[in-house]
């Protein structure tokens, strides 16, 4: 039981480490040693803080901790949705590359909106993370002279930076649009669309690398393009692939952005009894779970969003302890999931 002398000590209602190592019967350094640095405390005492810790409710001060040591230990995240499943798997990575660091993630959901982006970093500096993730390379010069102006350790994901840019971890988003452009030109289709939606900076990467790609095949034409600004969903998926058919009657193969809009095209183009592919060849992007499900199965982009978790945190995490990582730009590809649908 405390004594009173002690509970006066409570008026500021904060348990402090003082009154942990007074509980615990030890000196306030032996009580941060405890918890900061545990092998240098033996076992017995580092079992009395942590008894006391337990029993008066102790909550470490990450603030005065970042005072102290230069370091807040929380590393920000920022991500443009948190219902994505590409995104919810780019976090798990994330949390299993930091776990057991004594890292808290911060993450903010920027919603594909640049105004929001620069709103969580601004508001993420003045709390001076150790580091930050980012999805992508923002091309907004408010934020980049944001992040310019900022000494903490940033990590881009899903891209690949230039050589002189920060570091990044993912795929080039241009050769994945191009590489499943050429495949379906490969397997004779001409009259290639592009559907895309969000209009984000990787969505329009792929539609840059489509557009290079039809145009060394001399197959370019405007009306073979729908792209629209509204969140990618399969009833949008659907509704594109009306679209598309009334803009280009004789398309006979369609590159969606995302597998959200292939698969509405698919259920879409099955509405209007059109047979795939023999008549509609129907492609996506990320290879998500039912893609593989689907009858007819979807031809998609596989892409390892797990993995730019992991090796994003695992890069960002070697650059706040100032090592020199074996590369600061990591390309781990993407692979193309030939199946029924094309």
């Amino acid at each position: 039981m405390l004594k009173p002398t002690f509970n006066k000590g409570r008026a500021s209602g904060r348990i402090t480490l003082a009154m942990v190592a007074r509980h615990a019967g030890v000196a306030t350094m032996t009580a941060s040693r405890a918890l900061t640095q545990p092998g240098l405390v033996s076992q017995p005492l580092r079992d009395r803080v942590l008894q006391s810790v337990a029993e008066l409710g102790y909550v470490p001060n990450r603030a005065a901790r970042a005072l102290a040591s230069s370091q807040s230990k929380v590393i920000a995240v920022l991500v443009p949705s948190l219902s994505n499943a590409v995104f919810t798997e780019v976090l798990a990575g994330i949390e299993d590359a930091l776990e057991g660091d004594d890292y808290q993630i911060l993450i903010g959901n920027t919603r594909y909106s640049e105004r929001e982006e620069e709103k969580l970093i601004t508001t993420y500096l003045q709390s001076a993370p150790d580091g930050m993730l980012l999805t992508g390379l923002s091309p907004c010069p408010r934020v980049q002279q944001l992040l310019a102006g900022s000494p903490m350790p940033l990590v881009s994901m899903m891209d690949l930076a230039g050589a002189d840019e920060q570091p990044s971890v993912g795929f080039s988003q241009f050769a994945a649009g191009q590489t499943m452009t050429r495949y379906l030109i490969s397997r004779g289709y001409r009259r290639i669309g592009f559907m895309g939606a969000q209009l984000d900076e990787r969505t329009l990467r792929r539609a840059d690398g489509y557009r290079q790609a039809m145009q060394d095949a001399g197959l370019a034409a405007p009306e073979l393009e729908v792209m629209v600004a509204q969140p990618s969903t399969i009833a949008l998926g659907a509704a594109l692939l009306d679209r598309m058919l009334e803009q280009a009657p004789d398309c006979d193969a369609i590159f969606c952005c995302n597998d959200d809009l292939a698969q509405g095209a698919v259920f879409q183009a099955q509405r209007r009894q059109l047979s795939i592919p023999d008549q509609l060849a129907i492609c996506g992007f990320n290879d998500l779970p039912a893609s593989a499900w689907m009858n007819p199965t979807l031809t998609t982009i596989s892409t390892p969003r797990y993995r730019i978790g992991f090796e994003a945190a695992t890069l960002l995490r070697s650059l706040i302890k100032g090592e020199t990582p074996p590369a600061r730009h990591i390309d781990l590809g993407f692979t193309l999931m030939a199946r029924e649908s094309a």
